[in-house]
């Protein structure tokens, strides 16, 4: 959802727009109060980092059956009523519907939000992906002029909606060909986030009012999310923008300027500030003091520095995160990250977004934790864990969730504090 939308079914925009490493992950990954989000909760984590021509549009591997439901239709009836009471006019609404059908591989794709995340190593490595950065590189250089542009109006660097871009639609190549209307009814339909999904169905269908688009192009994700940036129909009413001032909000065209521009008047209006990172990973002197916003000018005498060398820069309060758990990555976060988690309610999506804007900037990679274990190293701890009765599933250094889960079991056991963590401590206890 992303924007665009707030909530994910991470929708991320999201679904693509749809909607750990221990406790500290799990506490770093709880979402601050604030406004009602406009996007579903999470996106499958399939969909993150994926290369366009790869992505599926339903999980690998689950063949949905079909299911013809009689009380589909008689739902469409009672919705109508609803519609028509919030203000849709009859043609709108009868048009819209007049091929509209249940999807049973949105349910199945939804249902299967439930699974397993992805570690955050595995995650940043495909968010800033070689081919992503190339690509992002090149779209930078292609739309210079417009991001000229953006820049100037709206205050959001270009390297940020260019990550955004190329997390949420593979820059344009995979912006989803789910009739939107059929996915939001179907999704509405089975009640599980049914008022969510109902009051983006009454907003698409204003969308068909305003005639921005017809009913037969209006097609997204699974979740309903479209376009370019993958906004869900309620961002599109509230943030879409005519930039090329052509008449129409278009953020469906092949010309991105459309909807780059609306995601940049997103992030503005969820605080973005101009000129100030979303944050930056350093490292700590001594303990751990995670989940705290402090001054910079309190980080600098905790001895807190950047993780490649320097003095922090100053760009307000910032606070602390773990997302490793105990022994892992640290990261201090400004008031930007705020604004991306506004987009994709996960702080992995916003650690991706912001590290992949600054390798398209010219950054470096993230710096390994001390903690963390080399590649050798890795299978050495999990050829370690399998011997104590601990299955990591082999040997092959890629620490995922079986390897994390390995690990955690062991430490429960050990009565160790739980971090799922491949440290050198646990490598060496383990007698690796």
């Amino acid at each position: 959802m992303t924007v665009i939308g707030r909530r994910q079914v991470t929708l991320g925009l999201g679904c693509g727009l749809a909607c750990g490493a221990g406790a500290l992950a799990a506490s770093a990954d709880r979402p601050p109060k604030r406004r009602p989000v406009l996007r579903p909760k999470r996106r499958p984590e399939h969909w993150a980092g994926t290369p366009p021509e790869t992505l599926p549009e339903t999980p690998p591997k689950i063949r949905p059956k079909p299911r013809p439901d009689p009380g589909f239709h008689a739902w469409i009836a009672g919705f109508r009523k609803r519609a028509l009471a919030e203000g849709i006019a009859p043609a709108t609404f009868d048009r819209a519907f007049a091929g509209a059908e249940y999807l049973s591989r949105v349910t199945v794709t939804d249902r299967a939000q439930t699974a397993p995340r992805r570690p955050l190593d595995a995650y940043i490595a495909r968010a800033a992906s070689p081919d992503r950065i190339r690509i992002g590189a090149a779209k930078l250089k292609r739309h210079r002029r417009l991001f000229d542009r953006l820049e100037a109006r709206f205050g959001v660097a270009r390297e940020v909606l260019v990550a955004i871009w190329g997390m949420e639609s593979g820059f344009g190549a995979m912006t989803g060909k789910t009739p939107v209307i059929s996915a939001l009814a179907t999704l509405a339909f089975e009640a599980r986030r049914a008022a969510f999904f109902e009051a983006e169905l009454v907003a698409a269908l204003r969308i068909l009012e305003a005639g921005d688009i017809g009913p037969g192009a209006l097609r997204g994700s699974w979740a309903g999310a479209m376009g370019h940036m993958q906004f869900m129909p309620s961002t599109w009413l509230a943030h879409a923008v005519d930039f090329d001032g052509d008449g129409r909000r278009d953020i469906w065209s092949a010309e991105p300027g459309d909807a780059l521009a609306s995601a940049a008047n997103y992030l503005r209006a969820s605080g973005w500030v101009a000129g100030a990172p979303w944050g930056l990973q350093v490292r700590l002197p001594g303990g751990r003091d995670p989940l705290v916003t402090r001054s910079i000018a309190e980080w600098r005498a905790r001895g807190v520095t950047p993780a490649r060398g320097g003095e922090l820069p100053d760009h307000g309060a910032a606070r602390l995160i773990l997302p490793d758990g105990a022994g892992g990555r640290a990261f201090l976060l400004f008031a930007n990250t705020r604004a991306l988690r506004a987009y994709n309610d996960s702080i992995k999506y916003a650690l991706g977004v912001g590290h992949l804007s600054d390798r398209l900037a010219g950054g470096k990679p993230l710096v390994a934790a001390e903690a963390e274990l080399d590649f050798e190293a890795r299978q050495a701890l999990q050829a370690a864990l399998t011997r104590a009765g601990f299955d990591t599933g082999g040997a092959d250094g890629v620490f995922g969730h079986r390897s994390t889960a390995a690990i955690r079991d062991w430490e429960a056991a050990e009565g160790l504090p739980v971090t799922g963590v491949a440290s050198r401590a646990a490598l060496e206890r383990l007698g690796g």
